[in-house]
């Protein structure tokens, strides 16, 4: 099957529908073969197409690796629609040089692109077996939206010059279960996968995306393994998006937030999400996100490095959300997005500013901290205590510092434990230090009447001051200090069980009080 005339004309051998092929590709024309009737030309529809709509794998590899020139004042090009590939296309390691793009096509087998470079390649709304491109580099777009692959897509190593589509594309699971491997990917512009379902592991672990990745309202499953995203140590330099798509007619997939009031598709993951040691430009966005995850599954994001994180979706029910080492700058949130005690963990987790959507009392926020801390943990209390305090909110960062000692407490044994009842109940810590002051006035106050209600003798007769009954209380209850009252009188029966407890009390409250105020002393 040669061109021995060197003409461009068609080879022997070329079937119909192949001779139609060669001579639109001169052309730079589309190669139509649908009949019209949508049940019959949609490519992932039962009804056969027969020889009349099929063309040899082999013949679209030399039109695109060593194709016959363009007619004059025309560029050669595959646009192929409603076409069928028989056997495996084949292009590994070659040059495609002509604009290729097939839509609404149907390939019997795998299609083969490792190591292959094209200017843009796009298949549109086809179905596919498999796609194995390994490095495949391309300088423009590689396009898949609406394809459905059977057998997963392979793009480890893969550079895409500027942008990946998979918007509505279904990819489901290879003989490892990954539905998409592109471990070690580099697009140059955004990846776009919205509305699209992901049956396996997503797997994009050192990928590199030169602006944004989106999953608007796509749907991630794996039933078989722990993670239905798999993307450790991923840079994104602009926005992660796990947030809704807008649904229309055609769908909404113009990589936008949609308007409000629009009907929306959600992102949804049945399976675990690992983003572990990324470093995302702007933000991580997981708004109205559906998270569902087995007991041993997790949205980990440890040590995970971005200016925002829109912690914004739904909690999860079971599973835990790890922040541990995780780095924000904004923490954009909501009361009804954190899970349960047991199900979130942040040891180590840093962010500036806490920005609540909605309501997020203190008492949630207090939840959220103890949620995190199966067993007593002061960082935690203390990053939240620093992040109030430098918004303004000293009154609740006292709180929350409070909160923490009360905590700490019930890891103690039972004297500093009583100890502690002691100084919250007194002057809470140190961190409510006007009631320190409530208690000396009660004691002083109760005292003082007291004892204006009894004879006390001197102890020496005609060598005391006047009797006060009001500075010989408070003689008695401040230590260390001398008003010169308490050693001149003296105390018989049931007054002096009594003053000694007035100087017990005296000396809790002053040492409660020290520990306050050294305590608030460290803190500032």
């Amino acid at each position: 099957m040669v061109d021995d005339a060197g003409t461009g004309d068609p080879p022997d051998g070329l079937t119909a529908a192949e001779i139609g092929m060669w001579q639109a590709f001169r052309n730079g024309s589309v190669y139509d073969l649908r009949s019209g009737d949508p049940a019959v030309d949609d490519p992932h529809g039962g009804h056969p197409w027969g020889p009349e709509r099929s063309v040899r794998a082999r013949i679209v590899c030399w039109l695109l690796l060593d194709g016959p020139p363009a007619l004059a004042g025309r560029v050669s090009s595959l646009k192929l629609a409603g076409v069928q590939i028989t056997d495996p296309l084949d292009l590994a390691g070659g040059a495609v040089v002509p604009y290729t793009e097939m839509k609404h096509c149907r390939f019997e087998k795998e299609v083969l692109l490792p190591e292959a470079r094209f200017a843009t390649l796009r298949l549109v709304d086809c179905s596919i077996p498999r796609v194995e491109a390994a490095r495949l580099h391309t300088e423009g777009d590689l396009h898949l939206p609406r394809c459905r692959i059977h057998n997963g897509i392979r793009l480890t190593d893969a550079h895409i010059g500027t942008d990946l589509l998979l918007n509505q594309a279904v990819v489901y699971r290879d003989r490892r279960s990954h539905s998409i491997t592109g471990d070690g990917l580099t697009v140059g512009q955004d990846l776009q996968a919205e509305m699209m379902e992901s049956h396996g592991e997503l797997s994009l672990r050192g990928a590199k995306i030169g602006v944004s990745l989106s999953l608007r309202g796509s749907r991630l499953v794996n039933q078989y393994g722990r993670h239905a995203l798999n993307a450790p140590q991923m840079t994104v330099e602009r926005t992660l998006y796990l947030t809704p798509a807008a649904v229309g007619n055609p769908p909404q997939t113009s990589g936008t937030t949609p308007a409000r009031g629009t009907r929306v598709q959600r992102f949804e993951c049945d399976g675990g999400i690992r983003l572990d040691d990324g470093r995302f430009g702007d933000a991580i966005d997981f708004a109205h996100a559906r998270l569902t995850l087995q007991n041993d599954q997790e949205i980990s994001l440890r040590r995970v490095q971005t200016p925002e994180l829109r912690f914004l979706g739904e909690a999860p029910r079971r599973g835990r959300v790890v922040l541990s080492g995780a780095r924000v700058v904004n923490l954009i949130d909501r009361a009804s997005s954190w899970p349960g005690p047991g199900g979130l963990q942040m040891g180590g987790f840093t962010y500036e500013n806490l920005v609540p959507q909605g309501s997020f009392p203190l008492s949630r926020r207090l939840d959220w901290v103890m949620a995190a801390t199966a067993e007593y943990n002061p960082e935690p209390y203390e990053k939240l205590a620093t992040v109030l305090r430098n918004g303004g909110e000293d009154a609740d960062a006292r709180e929350v510092l409070l909160a923490k000692q009360r905590r700490r407490r019930e890891t103690l044994p039972l004297a500093a434990k009583l100890w502690g009842y002691a100084q919250d109940w007194t002057v809470a810590y140190g961190y409510r230090p006007g009631r320190a002051a409530v208690w000396m006035a009660v004691l002083w106050a109760v005292s003082a009447v007291a004892f204006s209600r009894a004879e006390h003798p001197a102890i020496k007769p005609g060598e005391h001051p006047n009797w006060n009954p009001a500075l010989f209380a408070l003689d008695l209850l401040l230590p260390v200090i001398n008003l010169g009252q308490d050693t001149y009188w003296q105390l018989n029966g049931g007054w002096q069980w009594f003053s000694t407890a007035l100087i017990l009390l005296g000396w809790v409250l002053a040492t409660t009080v020290a520990a306050g105020a050294t305590r608030l002393l460290r803190r500032n």
